[in-house]
């Protein structure tokens, strides 16, 4: 019998790594070609990992709750025999090499005994530490701590291996000595007073729990939002732009067709396809919306994937994206809404289905709200929240001169990154997706 290591598989681009939820199967069971073995979860969504061919599981090399990366060995398993006799060897994979950074020669000053504390996988925060971080953080002697202050890159805010090096190279330069006058004893090297190196951590202010209240721990998916949230109020300086649309013909249009249609292209009909339309036609129009920031690059994306955030019956939160949105028609805009949302509230979605996205559209006027403020979908550059649609009485131009009349209105809140979308752009394109809703043609043909 051979063996065969089974891989955390690639789960979509700039995912890379995911965490180990539950073991489907035991060590020993017997395996089939495309049977579930393993849960795992990223900070997009959940997924499984099947067997590549009939077979036995020898070993689990990861434990519940790890966090791997892709294409790590997670999984031994025997094929290439019929009998489940095999089931009972022994298999002993090699032992891993330790990890043993390099950190470089550092002073004296630097080197800090190691702490008897140990040093969790999951701090405090909710951000989960890979093996090779914890382990550099022991043999440097950072307590958890000091982990929890140290400003991540990675996925979420999560710290890497050249965030915590970062940090330790620079941790003696940060002991800076104050006399007693406040002038500051010894030389102070650029390093350290560096913004980009020395980050003040955010100080966890206490909060008291009366008798009568209910604590209640966040669930894996609510700690990724929370980080992912931060993460992008810290990346991107936020500016929101607003603009009211009369969107009457669209509600009239809807209203006429909306019976047809379910009939004959047997999917519903909603607002959203007609707004994502509106979205990919202005972007088009103002493509520096269509961007991400990496460093001092802007990466001008060719493509138009529209993420359409969508609500979770338990109340979190998950964006599948539209590709090519702007190569649709209406029907294909509507069937792919209905789909991906569907599937969304039924976690049925695959890592593809929320990967790519460009630009992100949210709907806040299905819960009521006449407006808000979205927080941008990093790396994305920009996001647009629409609001509830209300009967008011506007002022309208007619041959016969202005009159006031009752119309269908919603406001458009567009927020975008301003390192690089200025107000002139983020305000152009927001009234632009309003000049193509208020233009909606009530007479338009499926």
């Amino acid at each position: 019998m051979s063996q065969i290591e089974l891989l955390l598989p690639k789960m979509g681009e700039s995912v890379a790594e995911a965490t180990i939820i539950k073991w489907v199967k035991n060590e020993g069971d017997v395996l089939k070609a495309d049977e579930a073995v393993i849960e795992i979860a990223t900070d997009k969504v959940d997924s499984e990992v099947p067997s590549p061919e009939d077979g036995i599981l020898l070993k689990c090399l990861v434990k519940e709750g790890e966090v791997v990366q892709v294409g790590q060995p997670i999984a031994l398993i025997g094929v290439g025999t019929t009998t489940v006799v095999a089931k009972q060897e022994s298999v002993t994979p090699p032992p891993a090499e330790k990890a043993t950074p390099h950190v470089g020669a550092l002073p004296v000053a630097v080197q800090h005994p190691s702490p008897a504390a140990e040093v969790l996988k999951e701090g405090s925060s909710g951000k989960f530490y890979s093996p090779l971080v914890r382990n550099i953080a022991k043999a440097e002697g950072i307590v958890m701590s000091e982990l929890e202050s140290i400003s991540g890159t990675g996925l979420g805010g999560r710290v890497t291996k050249s965030d915590i090096l970062s940090y330790v190279e620079n941790r003696g330069k940060r002991d800076v000595v104050t006399a007693s006058n406040g002038s500051i004893a010894g030389k102070v090297t650029e390093a350290a007073v560096a913004p980009s190196v020395v980050a003040a951590p955010a100080v966890k202010q206490p909060v008291s729990v009366g008798p009568n209240d209910e604590i209640i721990e966040m669930d894996r998916m609510r700690k990724l939002i929370a980080d992912h949230m931060v993460m992008s109020k810290h990346t991107s300086p936020h500016v929101t732009s607003y603009v009211e649309a009369d969107v009457t013909h669209i509600v009239m249009w809807r209203e006429k067709v909306k019976e047809a249609f379910e009939r004959n292209e047997k999917t519903r009909l909603t607002f959203t396809p007609i707004f994502i339309e509106a979205v990919a036609r202005a972007i088009k129009d103002f493509p520096g919306v269509n961007v991400s920031v990496d460093g001092s690059r802007i990466i001008k994306r060719s493509d138009i994937n529209i993420g359409m955030a969508t609500a979770l019956p338990n109340g979190n939160l998950i964006v599948p994206v539209i590709r090519n949105a702007d190569q649709l028609n209406l029907v294909g805009l509507a069937k792919k809404v209905n789909d991906l949302a569907d599937r969304a509230r039924n976690n049925k979605l695959s890592p593809d289905d929320i990967q790519g996205g460009t630009y992100t559209l949210t709907n806040v006027g299905t819960f009521g709200n006449v407006m808000g403020t979205p927080i941008i979908n990093q790396p994305q550059a920009a996001i647009l929240a629409v609001g509830a649609i209300r009967k008011k009485p506007a002022v309208i131009e007619t041959p016969q001169g202005d009159a006031i009349a009752i119309r269908q209105m919603m406001f458009l809140s567009h927020s975008y990154d301003h390192r690089v979308v200025d107000g002139a752009l983020g305000g152009s394109f927001v009234r632009r997706v309003a000049d193509y809703l208020e233009s909606f043609d009530v007479n338009r043909k499926i």
